[in-house]
């Protein structure tokens, strides 16, 4: 007669040895010494029948393989995943959500003359957009930031703008200039015809209204090789 045994159920993080219990790992090495499963664990505090949190984080992280990934879902989308409530992914959207405003809060002062600059500035929110999203960077004469206003959204190839639609922001917040910027979902930030078409059509109406149009910059997923970001400027394209 044989007999069949259920495997082990996994540790409850609070079974665990204190060295390996993300919270009291954090309080020692700080957060960077975390693992991605750790981190996501920190925020869905608990985890299920047969997994623990950490287990959880390692399974979410496994699966979309990136924190970007991850961050273009929204929160109904976390919560369909396994183990991931209506609370857990309320608290992984929202933390999400933070990292976008921090990466964008501190550049008041810093001169955006440069298109790895705005690279930096809407890299960390645009790569996380799941469709293309357009915005305009309104800037003062010494190239300081004034504000971001976005112009619209479209889908996973495309998006689309009429250039009054873009300048207006331009005219109303009296800025000196202005930078175009949107992404491409895929990664690979190089221009679209529409895009080469488009930045022309603006180019012109710029010109006609005496607006100064520094550059159109598209956002992608940096590589070892490639900074993850296409200027129209940098190319000689303006």
């Amino acid at each position: 007669m044989s007999f069949h045994h259920d495997p082990a159920p996994s540790p409850r993080i609070h079974d665990l040895p204190e060295t390996e219990r993300p919270r009291e790992k954090m309080k020692r090495l700080g957060p960077g010494a975390l693992s991605p499963a750790e981190l996501l664990s920190i925020f869905l505090g608990t985890g299920t029948v047969g997994l623990n949190a950490v287990e959880v984080g390692h399974a979410l992280f496994s699966r979309y393989r990136s924190f970007t990934a991850l961050g273009r879902l929204g929160w109904r989308d976390l919560m369909e995943q396994r183990a991931v409530g209506e609370v857990k992914a309320l608290h992984l959207a929202a933390a999400f959500e933070l990292g976008r405003r921090l990466a964008s809060e501190t550049w008041d002062a810093t001169p955006l003359d440069k298109p790895d600059a705005v690279a930096a500035l809407l890299g960390p929110s645009l790569t996380l957009e799941p469709t293309e999203v357009l915005k305009v960077v309104l800037l003062t004469v010494r190239c300081t930031l004034i504000g971001i206003e976005e112009i619209s959204r479209g889908t996973l190839t495309e998006t689309s703008a009429h250039p009054r639609e873009i300048l207006l922001p331009v005219i109303r917040r009296r800025a000196w200039g202005f930078i175009l910027t949107h992404n491409h979902p895929g990664g690979d930030p190089s221009p679209s015809s529409a895009d080469r078409a488009l930045t022309s059509r603006l180019r012109d109406a710029a010109s006609l209204l005496h607006l100064n149009f520094l550059d159109h910059i598209i956002i992608g997923v940096p590589t070892s090789t490639t900074p993850g970001y296409f200027s129209f400027r940098e190319h000689g394209m303006m």
